[in-house]
């Protein structure tokens, strides 16, 4: 099966698989763990939690050109991770961030080994879902 086949197959279940896994544990870490979320990652539910939908109404309609929407919205959340990763992990952006809200943007709620963090967490959900709609979209 070359790879073309394999991605407009799997691509938009792949996606959707994702995005609902990253949609749930945020829920999961804010509802039931009583994490409260900070302003940054507010915006990255804004930009996560509508693939969801995107990607469920896509996958049952075999709508491949959902990238058009999806591929802005996992670069644009993707953008808000880096920045909100960066501001948990570089010293001099630390200080800068400590006033975004009643939850201070700078702390880590969840760090795993040191580096991982929930914004890495969404980066790297981000960057799944914007290669696999990339790769749908020349798969076409």
């Amino acid at each position: 099966m070359n790879w073309r086949k394999f991605v407009l197959n799997n691509g938009l279940h792949l996606s959707f698989a994702v995005a609902l896994v990253a949609t749930m544990g945020s829920l999961y870490l804010s509802e039931i763990l009583r994490y409260e979320p900070c302003k940054l990652c507010w915006i990255q539910r804004i930009f996560m939690y509508p693939m969801v939908v995107l990607f469920a109404v896509a996958t049952v309609r075999k709508d491949y050109k959902v990238y058009t929407y999806a591929l802005p919205l996992a670069i644009g959340g993707g953008l808000f991770s880096i920045y909100h990763y960066s501001i948990q992990k570089i010293p001099f952006l630390q200080d800068s961030a400590a006033s975004c809200g009643l939850v201070p943007c700078n702390t880590d709620a969840l760090d795993w080994f040191g580096f991982i963090t929930i914004p890495l967490l969404a980066l790297i959900a981000f960057i799944i879902i914007a290669v696999l709609q990339w790769l749908i979209r020349k798969a076409q």
